[in-house]
């Protein structure tokens, strides 16, 4: 069987402390089934492992006494990636569309962008609507206050402003997330 008995030869791609690379004194070991057989000293332990065909594996070695644990080093290191693999791929990554409106934009563009955000929130997706003050327009910003506000008017039914809209800069942003239970 392919243990790492020297790992000199193979390294663990992961954090894991294994065989010789355990260099506590005394250890707590566990067997390959779960069944606690006491402290041992490092080198006895490692003893009991290769006598088993298997790897000695430090699952704890904050312990007050580090526990090992006795298993097949290949198999263990294969069912934890699948593990993450699993994990990563039942994540959900939450993406932030962003939409940027000005304060004189025409009722058509409106319509348009309107109709982009509620498809993006209906498919779970943030939106961040950004509007733009070029020159003199930033001593108006009411006009786009009010802009912004028939905006959320018209996709309140599906989206609650995460996010009130601040100025930063000549930009005054604004994040909608999907209302829950939709």
């Amino acid at each position: 069987m392919g243990r790492i008995k020297n790992n000199k030869n193979r390294r663990p791609e992961s954090n894991d402390i294994v065989n010789e690379d355990i260099h506590f004194k005394e250890v707590l070991v566990i067997g390959p089934k779960g069944e606690q057989l006491g402290r041992m000293m490092r080198r006895e332990a490692l003893q009991k492992a290769y006598d088993m065909e298997l790897d000695l594996l430090c699952v704890a070695p904050n312990a007050e006494t580090p526990v090992c644990k006795i298993v097949d080093y290949g198999k263990y290191h294969f069912e934890t990636q699948k593990k993450e693999r699993e994990a990563k791929k039942n994540q959900h990554v939450t993406e932030v569309k962003p939409l940027r409106l000005s304060p004189v934009i025409d009722e058509h563009d409106f319509a348009t962008k309107v109709k982009h955000a509620r498809e993006w929130l209906e498919d779970s997706q943030k939106v961040r609507v950004d509007m733009k003050f070029r020159g003199r327009m930033i001593t108006r910003q009411e006009v786009g206050r009010e802009v912004l506000k028939n905006f959320s008017e018209q996709i309140s039914d599906i989206a609650e402003m995460a996010k009130a809209p601040s100025l930063e800069g000549n930009t005054m942003s604004v994040t909608f997330t999907p209302k829950k239970g939709k």
